[in-house]
C-alpha cells in the first residue's frame, strides 16, 4: 500500500487550518487577512468553517495515509474553497487590503489545489503475484 503524498501535505495543511479556526477564530481570523476583531455571529461562522476545514482535511488526510483514492476529497477541499470565493465576492469591496489578498487568494489557491487533485489519475494499484507455497 502506498501513501498519496499530495493528500498527506493538503490533508494536513487544510486540517491544521480548521483546528486552529476551532481553538482560536479571532487569532486565526487575523492569520487570514482580517485586521479587526469580529462580532460573536461571525466567530460562529469562523467556527463552522474550522469544522469544515478540519473534517475535510482529517479525511483527505486519513485516504491518503490508506492508499485510498483521494479523488473526492481533493474535490470536496477545492469546492470549500469554491465556496469561501463566492461567498466573499458579493463582500469584496467591503474587505481590507489584506483580507482581499489572504483571503480570497488563498481560495483561489485552494480551489487550483483542489482541481488538480481531482483530476490526477488514479494511483496503479500494487499487484503482488501469488506464490505458491513449496511442496514438502
Amino acid at each position: 500500500m502506498s501513501m498519496d503524498r499530495a493528500a498527506l501535505v493538503a490533508g494536513s495543511i487544510r486540517l491544521a487550518s480548521g483546528v486552529s479556526f476551532l481553538v482560536d477564530p479571532v487569532r486565526a481570523n487575523r492569520v487570514w487577512g482580517a485586521p479587526d476583531t469580529p462580532d460573536p455571529t461571525a466567530q460562529l461562522l469562523l467556527r463552522s468553517m474550522g469544522y469544515r476545514d478540519a473534517l475535510i482535511g482529517g479525511l483527505l488526510l486519513a485516504a491518503g495515509l490508506r492508499g485510498k483514492d483521494t479523488r473526492g476529497w481533493f474535490l470536496a477541499s477545492g469546492g470549500a474553497d469554491a465556496a469561501d470565493l463566492l461567498g466573499g465576492a458579493g463582500v469584496h469591496h467591503r474587505m481590507p487590503r489584506s483580507q482581499r489578498l489572504v483571503g480570497l487568494g488563498g481560495a483561489v489557491f485552494g480551489i487550483g489545489v483542489g482541481l488538480w487533485g481531482a483530476t490526477r489519475r488514479k494511483a496503479p494499484v500494487e499487484t503482488r503475484e501469488l506464490v505458491a507455497p513449496p511442496r514438502l
